[in-house]
């Protein structure tokens, strides 16, 4: 599967291993990770796009909010949308 601005992700590496995350841009080398609150959507963490595992969620980023990003990031953690 191709890595698209607005995927879902978990982060397989680093001390941030677990977490699920959402592409905010790529680049030729890295993309850039934000969760809403750690990671705010305008500083989104840079990282190797070998050390993440994708999932068939992508949503569109116009207009998200980093309150709306953490709110749809929990539902998925607590399982109540399908990755």
């Amino acid at each position: 599967m191709q890595l698209k601005t607005g995927m879902v992700v978990y982060a397989i590496a680093g001390k941030e291993q677990g977490k699920l995350y959402c592409i905010i841009r790529k680049d030729e080398q890295y993309i850039y990770l934000a969760d809403g609150k750690q990671r705010p959507i305008e500083k989104p963490k840079r990282k190797n796009p070998k050390h993440i595992r994708l999932t068939k969620t992508i949503w569109n980023l116009e207009g998200m909010t980093n309150k709306a990003l953490r709110q749809k990031l929990h539902q998925i953690k607590e399982g109540k949308e399908f990755v």
